[in-house]
Order: structure tokens, then sequence, then C-alpha cells
């Protein structure tokens, strides 16, 4: 199962998202050997992003992923997202993992679709992050650069969730050095 969310703070502005913590089973070690090494990642390039990426429910994962897809483990996200969010969300739950490396960035956007995602939760992984590595996430009061509100760490075992709107921009900052993994749950509204 995946591990305890432990809620570090939750704020509505500049749109609802909250920043949490997990302790990572050996901290994430055997996780990380398995992306670094066998995922069978692939480029995507877009209008404002770069990065690797996959489904975790359509690969062959090693036994010590499988956690991250089991449904008691996406079930009892799903139920924390309700408590934090208020929203009844459907049993459509996407599972991917994101990987940016050296000079890749995320620019700001909002990932609004009408119909689609509501609300994504996003788990930090990584072996010792450090400020000069780059690869912080950052939430934004509108599109442009200078509306900056939140600028977020991105260590192992962090997590952050937030609601998709029409104003909820966000980025990633340039990753200077290092990998920087993301396992990203996506969920839809009810």
């Amino acid at each position: 199962m995946f591990p305890e969310l432990d809620l570090v703070e939750f704020q509505a502005s500049p749109f609802e998202h909250l920043t949490g913590y997990a302790q990572l089973p050996d901290g994430g070690s055997e996780w990380l050997d398995w992306l670094e090494t066998e995922a069978p990642w692939k480029l995507t390039v877009a209008e404002f992003y770069e990065q690797y990426e996959f489904s975790l429910r359509h690969v062959s994962l090693d036994p010590a992923l499988q956690c991250l897809v089991a449904a008691e483990t996406v079930n009892a996200l799903k139920e924390r997202m309700l408590e934090y969010f208020e929203q009844p969300l459907s049993d459509r739950v996407d599972v991917t993992a994101h990987k940016l490396v050296p000079p890749q960035t995320i620019r700001i956007h909002n990932d609004y679709l009408s119909g689609e995602e509501s609300h994504r939760l996003l788990l930090q992984l990584n072996r010792g992050w450090s400020p000069e590595f780059g690869g912080y996430l950052m939430f934004f009061e509108g599109p442009e650069p200078e509306s900056v509100s939140s600028v977020i760490e991105p260590r192992s075992g962090s997590v952050q969730a937030f609601a998709i709107s029409p104003r909820s921009y966000h980025a990633v900052s340039t990753v200077h050095a290092e990998e920087r993994f993301t396992i990203v749950y996506s969920f839809y509204a009810a």
C-alpha cells in the first residue's frame, strides 16, 4: 500500500492545493532503481513542455512498484482527495510516471480542459535533491511569470495535490542536474 500522507498545509489561494509528505518504503530506493534502469520512458514534446513519461497501468511493473497502482492505494488516495477538496470523484484514475532531465522545464500552464481531469496528486521521487538541481514546482496567480505565489522543493517523498481549473497555473523550473521523477495521479470529477 502507498504510504500514509501527512498533510503539511492546505491553501485555497491562488487555487486549492495541498502540500504534504509520505514516508516512502526504503526511502523510495527500490522505486527509483526501477525508474532509473528498467522503466519504458517515452519522450513527449508539447507546446509548453518536453519530458519523458509512461502510464504505470499499461506496463509490466516490478513487484516493488505494484503498490503504486493497486486498487487499495488508488481508493485510499481518492478518499483523501475527497476529504481535502470536497468534490466527488469518479472511479477513473490515471497513474503516470514523469521524468525531467537537464535542461528540461515545464512552462506556465493550467491543464484545464472541460470535462477532463479535475484534480491531480504528485509524488516526488529523487535521490538526494539539492536546491542547485532545480526542478521546483511553482504555483501562479495568473499566466505571467511575475505572478508566482509558491515555490515548492521537489524533495523525495513530498506530495502536492491541486484542483485543476482555468486558474490553476503552475510550472516546473528548469532542471539543472540529476533526474526529477514524479508519480502523477489524475482524478476525474464524478
